[in-house]
């Protein structure tokens, strides 16, 4: 089992900046690729951004690529979500999630979820 908690969702204005993390505990952390997704309401939740487990590899939906950044450091257990720019249609309880490679990185069925923290972005 992994244990995800997320923290740092806030409220900002547009053009804004806010930094999320995810802290992990459980089995070893680097075995596993963690990805962020978000659920906007009445909206599905989507994929927002993923990371491998070295952090070399990074992926990004349109709508975050340039904006937001990801990166991880195994040595505490935490991946992060740099997220500049905001818009209004940021604002969504975002949710860190991890998988040990067995669905693809923009997959919504990764093994292990957090519990979500919202953001919301005014004008």
């Amino acid at each position: 089992q992994v244990q995800l908690v997320e923290s740092g969702g806030g409220s900002v204005q547009a053009g804004g900046s806010l930094r999320l993390s995810c802290a992990a505990s459980g089995r070893t952390f680097s075995n596993y690729r963690l990805g962020w997704f978000r659920q906007a309401p009445g909206k599905e939740r989507e994929f927002v951004s993923a990371i491998s487990w070295s952090g070399d590899v990074k992926y990004y939906s349109d709508s975050a690529k340039g904006r937001f950044t990801i990166s991880r450091d195994n040595a505490k257990n935490t991946v992060y979500l740099q997220m500049n720019s905001l818009k209004l249609e940021d604002t969504a309880v975002y949710y860190c999630a991890a998988d040990y490679g067995r669905h693809s990185y923009r997959s919504l069925n990764y093994d292990y979820w957090g519990q979500g923290t919202q953001v919301t972005v005014s004008s």
